[in-house]
């Protein structure tokens, strides 16, 4: 802890935004960064709590007030160390998590919190600017001679290849579509995180010996069982990107579409624009534009914003949010089923919002309604009480229409998509619908499951630490296969087979991993 009193004395600084005016005409990062000293005087609030639920709130357990105080002394290098030693990718964390380490600050009670998002993106980007970040691929020596499949690019995927390709294992990573970065590359628009900073971490990882085999759908292009037989382990990282879809009147109508549909698109062209590689644009029906109309996204989410920001910068005509949440408290930011520690849900504002779009609180849809030649003209809904989608009720007289030329639908995800690679590869699912897994191992031997594909969908930050427990089973599971391997060639003849996790929960070995 810097000083004593910084926390009474120095108030909270604005995060370095762009002017949403100017950012809302271009595809550019909306986040800025902001002066050592500044930076310095914003790590010295950090109060050196008794107990840092901060710790609590951040999955990764990063070491926050190690590295708040290490900024605020100008230690640079040991700042930077500290922070990768629990989080691979810190410059998309910093980027793109919601930061519930800041939620769980202890100065949240009853002050604005640290500025912890903020200082991890600008010691990372320090690093990187400094030359810190470098390959570092394991020596000949440490090579194991076991090989692991990892079937998806996303946070999960690439901390979990991360990690075992350190242990010293052989990694690759399988990818769908045209890129690395899942998520984060087609779902995530380029205004928050410019997909160049995820290229960066992947040539890195590639120079660490992890091999990237992009445009490969497992399941359709090439078969499970074959992996399994090239590989000695299998993490499936695959998210959990089958949409939760409505269940009203009018769903079938032209312009009613998923949210995620509508995001990958707009990713896609972004890309082609600035030379990226990108499949052709889509043509005709399957095309999706809100160009020119009047944009109405069901759900408020990161995803529901995502989309009002894209259309925004679509030039359409007006986006409107509707929102069953109710409204925040406009003094903490919270409602009342997450108080201090928890994260919030909602907040009372966001970078699309700024530029241009309008939330509407505490509202449900009841009805989509179109023309007569099947296009939707708008939505029919009612203003509603209530803490969440299970005790809603609706207000007496508060029905409304409002006016749309397309509808993107952005409430949730229902788990695993069940073609592709569920389809050749029989694993359990749960009442989630996402893969059922006993410490990540799955129904099948030597199947390791991790990240959304596993909790459902959730936080980039949770993507990773997911990765990495992950990866410390599977690297416990082939140690042990190991280890019994060169038991049985010292020995001379076979020996019993090494118990399978995923048959077992009592493996010592994947107690120590856990």
């Amino acid at each position: 802890m810097g000083e004593l009193r910084a926390f009474l004395t120095t108030h909270r600084a604005r995060a370095p935004y762009r002017d949403p005016m100017e950012r809302r005409q271009d595809y550019s990062e909306i986040l800025g960064q902001v002066p050592e000293s500044d930076l310095a005087a914003q790590g010295a609030r950090c109060m050196d709590c008794g107990i840092p639920f901060c710790h609590n709130g951040c999955p990764l357990g990063n070491l926050i007030p190690d590295f708040n105080d290490l900024v605020y002394r100008g230690d640079w290098r040991e700042a930077s160390d500290a922070l990768h030693a629990t989080n691979n990718f810190p410059e998309l964390t910093g980027r793109i998590c919601p930061a519930p380490c800041e939620a769980a600050c202890v100065l949240d009670i009853n002050d604005d919190p640290v500025t912890i998002k903020q200082i991890e993106l600008q010691i990372a980007e320090r690093a990187f600017a400094e030359g810190w970040v470098v390959a570092n691929p394991p020596s000949v020596q440490a090579r194991t001679g076991r090989s692991v499949g990892v079937i998806g690019s996303g946070p999960a995927g690439l901390a979990a290849a991360a990690e075992l390709n350190r242990a010293g294992h052989r990694v690759v990573v399988y990818e769908r579509d045209e890129g690395v970065g899942g998520l984060m590359r087609f779902g995530v628009p380029d205004p928050k995180l410019d997909k160049a900073v995820i290229d960066r971490r992947a040539e890195v990882m590639a120079q660490e010996g992890v091999e990237f085999r992009c445009g490969v759908d497992v399941g359709v292009d090439v078969d499970p069982a074959e992996l399994r037989g090239r590989h000695d382990a299998l993490v499936v990282a695959m998210g959990a990107r089958e949409g939760r879809d409505v269940g009203l009147a009018g769903r079938e109508l032209r312009g009613v579409r998923m949210a995620m549909d509508y995001l990958y698109q707009r990713n896609r062209a972004v890309a082609r624009m600035l030379g990226r590689p990108a499949p052709p644009a889509p043509s005709g029906a399957e095309e999706i534009t809100a160009a020119g109309k009047r944009v109405v996204v069901i759900g408020g989410g990161d995803t529901g914003m995502d989309c009002m920001a894209n259309a925004v910068r679509e030039q359409a005509v007006d986006v409107t949010i509707l929102d069953v949440y109710p409204e925040l408290d406009p003094v903490t930011g919270r409602d009342a089923r997450h108080p201090w520690p928890l994260q919030p849900k909602r907040t009372l504002s966001t970078y699309a919002l700024e530029e241009g779009g309008v939330r509407r609180w505490g509202t449900q849809v009841t009805e989509l309604v179109g023309d007569r030649d099947g296009a939707v003209t708008g939505v029919r809904g009612r203003a509603v009480t209530g803490t969440s989608s299970a005790d809603l009720e609706p207000v007496p007289g508060s029905e409304f229409e409002h006016p749309a030329d397309l509808v993107l639908l952005a409430v949730g995800f229902t788990g695993v998509e069940r073609d592709g690679l569920l389809a050749r590869l029989p694993l359990r699912l749960d009442r989630r619908g996402v893969i059922a897994d006993r410490a990540y191992c799955t129904s099948e031997a030597g199947v390791f499951v991790a990240g959304d594909a596993r909790m459902g969908a959730s936080l980039i930050v949770h993507a990773i630490a997911e990765g990495r427990r992950c990866a410390r089973v599977v690297d416990a599971h082939l140690s042990n296969r190991r280890a019994h391997t060169d038991d049985r060639e010292q020995a001379g003849a076979d020996g019993p087979e090494a118990s399978d996790p995923a048959e077992s929960s009592d493996d010592p070995a994947l107690d120590t991993a856990l």
